[in-house]
């Protein structure tokens, strides 16, 4: 039987998913999260919530039997899952425009009211991008399959939990010498996770469908602006070096070797195009929904974990006086 006041989350244990749980379980909404591995993820995912508003559901498969499941039990459905790289041919795919479309598809089926679909900004352009094309295509399906939906477009969202802002951290802390892809002149609106957040809570309370949202952050940066900040940030001096392309596929080849790769050739092809607002579809602050965190502000209150030092270093004792 449904609860009304009950959502489905699929990419549960990522920044946004955690983020998203201690919202909806703060405010009395009941959240059903879906792990591939309660195991490794179950605990993580439990310390997020309200006692007795969250329900942990394992799926291995991602088969119509057990989405249908669970969407029977949930007037509204998040699909938050992406990836930012392939670890194997045809993943993004797979990930990014088939999964969207099944569970867009079972949602209209089992009754959804509100479906909310996870996207990524300054993707229309990027055709030479796998991972902004099957995005794109993913968009396309679910508003297809659902028409009501809700598909949210955001800029790169940043937190202590990242993959971005993080990873930069540590990277700037052991290189010399940082390059600059494309001169670093492609420009960001980073968002804040939890600004993000708020911004996907005010969409189920309010009752918004139909809607495709850019959410963006209140700045525009550059990438070699953001790059100067999080070094400001660690209390780091770097060399920044503008590299031409062909130094930089061979940068992005030799990282792309790594488990967890910093910078992959689709990766090095995306960073061509700017992450701003495309003026084709309405932003969150069109629709009354601010975003007003801004990157200094918030890398100051983790980049300390990267300063010599750590949480004893100067620049954070410096904070607590």
């Amino acid at each position: 039987m449904k609860n009304q006041d009950s959502i489905l989350i699929f990419g549960s244990s990522g920044q946004i998913g955690k983020s998203l749980i201690r919202k909806f379980t703060k405010n009395n909404y009941k959240v059903i999260a879906v792990t591939r591995s309660i195991h490794q993820k179950g605990y993580q995912i439990k310390t997020q919530s309200n006692y007795g508003y969250l329900e942990l559901e394992e799926i291995n498969s991602f088969n119509e039997q057990n989405i249908s499941r669970l969407m029977e039990k949930a007037s509204i459905c998040i699909n938050l899952i992406g990836i930012l790289f392939e670890k194997k041919k045809n993943q993004f795919e797979l990930i990014h425009s088939s999964l969207p479309s099944l569970l867009s598809k079972l949602a209209l089926k089992n009754s959804i009211q509100q479906f909310i679909h996870l996207s990524a900004l300054g993707i229309e352009s990027a055709i030479d991008s796998n991972y902004a094309m099957s995005k794109l295509d993913g968009e396309q399906k679910v508003r297809k399959n659902f028409p009501n939906s809700i598909i949210l477009k955001p800029s790169i969202v940043y937190s202590v939990d990242d993959n971005f802002t993080t990873n930069f951290m540590s990277l700037l802390n052991i290189l010399p010498v940082m390059p600059l892809y494309y001169g670093g002149r492609t420009k960001f609106t980073p968002i804040h996770v939890s600004d993000l957040t708020n911004i996907i809570f005010e969409t189920v309370k309010k009752k918004i469908v139909g809607e495709t949202i850019e959410c963006v952050g209140p700045q525009v940066i550059t990438f070699k602006e953001i790059i100067l900040k999080i070094l400001k940030s660690i209390n780091k001096k770097r060399l920044l070096i503008p590299i031409p392309f062909i130094l930089a596929k061979l940068n992005a080849k030799l990282f792309e070797l790594m488990p967890k790769p910093l910078l992959t050739m689709d990766q090095l092809r995306l960073l061509k195009y700017d992450n701003i607002i495309s003026k084709k579809y309405k932003t969150n602050f069109d629709i009354k929904m601010e975003a007003n965190k801004k990157f200094d502000d918030e890398i100051n209150r983790y980049s300390y974990n990267w300063t010599s030092g750590g949480q004893f270093s100067k620049k954070k004792i410096g904070k607590l006086n």
